[in-house]
């Protein structure tokens, strides 16, 4: 028999440091940071590319993952480990509870740990393989972070990492939330985690990934689309205070990067009425997709595809309760197109619900925008009727604007709508507690 699961802490780090308050903020104002200058230093960027990214201060971690500790984690297990402790002291477990084999975590990754898969090939290439780092090794593989968080709580249920790139934070939720209402854990730990190292940011800007500084004087000009003839990168881009993700916008030029964790506790609504934990939202569903039209770096035109298999979920789940959509869009060019896409096509031609698309604050990886989707869930502080950063120009072509933050109710129920690079898509369907 299936279990009622429900989310009763969130913790989360990124580029707003450590907790959910100064996000749900700037998610409120549609105020995005103003992000950090990306060390150029080794060379891998190319002139006239993105230069800044969403990156978290590393002091803000400190509380939460002492330096002698940190010192033996990559920076994706940092991130990861305090994510879990934040949501953890928000949810008042004890730590003898969480201990043992009813504790499930489950982690997703778009990426992986970069910076030390880079510094141990480094060393297996530049020396030798008999000099690779065993402490290297152990934090460069992309289920480091749940080991981790398993260590760090005494979590000794399943442990699992997906790598599904923009779909996986919704995809660890599901799973997660699967294995509680199942029974076979008590509860779990879900969300995702990325770092954005010097490499990785540079060759998502070679891959024509992220968002471009706009022209002072023109800047209603349509940027190139990358799924079309490349533009030229002799030359430094235009000045601007720095590159702007535009989700759903005319003028859209591909997202800003950014790195952090975010970490739910999900539990049965029994398990969490019995400790006096308030639920922050009720899980009700989610499904997942797969569009085979896609290449393996890019985005497909399975529009339809995707759009019968979400309407399959809703249909399940109760379109008539879904009031409010928190979109995955990100100002991807061929990504927000197959998005806008895809809601038309599940709402098959009935008017959409008002669409957050919080990606213009919390930036592409890194969690945040599993956060946001919560938070909005949640009714927390305006973040469920928030407007959309960066978004002054509707795009004819794609028939969706976001919300515009004029004031709304907190959500009945609430989709979230992720799709990936590659062809994955996942969807999460949010009620209130």
């Amino acid at each position: 028999m299936s279990r009622e699961v429900v989310i009763t802490a969130l913790g989360t780090a990124g580029a707003h440091g450590c907790g959910h308050a100064a996000l749900a903020r700037a998610l409120a104002a549609g105020a995005p940071p103003p992000g950090t200058a990306v060390d150029r230093a080794a060379g891998y960027h190319r002139q006239g590319g993105s230069r800044r990214a969403l990156l978290t201060p590393g002091a803000s971690l400190a509380p939460w993952v002492p330096p002698a500790e940190a010192r033996r984690m990559g920076p994706p297990s940092r991130l990861a480990v305090a994510a879990a402790r934040i949501a953890l002291a928000e949810s008042g477990l004890s730590p003898e509870l969480l201990a043992g084999p009813g504790t499930a975590v489950v982690l997703s990754t778009a990426f992986g740990p970069t910076s030390f898969s880079e510094a141990l090939l480094r060393q297996i290439l530049l020396d030798s393989p008999e000099s690779a780092s065993p402490y290297l090794f152990t934090e460069s593989v992309a289920n480091a972070p749940a080991a981790q968080i398993a260590i760090a709580c005494g979590a000794r249920g399943a442990n699992v990492t997906l790598c599904q790139r923009e779909a996986g934070p919704l995809l660890a939720v599901g799973r997660g939330a699967a294995e509680v209402a199942a029974g076979r854990a008590e509860r779990a730990l879900v969300g995702a985690v990325d770092e954005m190292s010097p490499l990785l940011h540079a060759m998502l800007d070679r891959f024509g990934a992220l968002a471009r500084p706009l022209s002072r004087s023109s800047p209603a000009r349509r940027p190139p689309d990358p799924d079309g003839p490349r533009a030229a990168t002799g030359g430094e881009a235009p000045e601007e205070a720095c590159e702007i993700a535009r989700p759903f916008d005319r003028r859209r030029s591909g997202v800003v990067a950014g790195d952090g964790a975010t970490v739910l506790l999900l539990e049965t609504a029994a398990a969490a009425g019995a400790g006096g934990r308030e639920p922050l939202a009720r899980v009700r569903g989610w499904g997942s997709a797969f569009d085979p039209s896609a290449p393996p770096t890019g985005w497909g035109r399975g529009a339809e595809v995707l759009g019968r298999a979400l309407r399959r979920l809703l249909a399940r789940r109760g379109m008539q309760a879904i009031d409010r959509i928190a979109s995955g869009a990100s100002g991807a060019r061929a990504g927000d197109r197959l998005e806008a896409r895809v809601l038309r096509a599940a709402w098959d031609g009935a008017e959409l619900p008002p669409v957050l698309a919080p990606k213009g604050v919390t930036g592409e990886y890194g969690g945040g925008f599993l956060a946001a989707v919560v938070l909005a869930a949640a009714g927390v502080g305006g973040v469920a009727a928030a407007p959309t950063a960066g978004f002054g120009e509707p795009d004819p072509e794609l028939g969706v604007s976001p919300h515009d933050g004029a004031p709304l109710p907190p959500p009945r129920g609430l989709l979230a709508s992720s799709l990936a690079a590659g062809g994955a898509a996942a969807w999460l369907v949010l009620g209130r507690p």
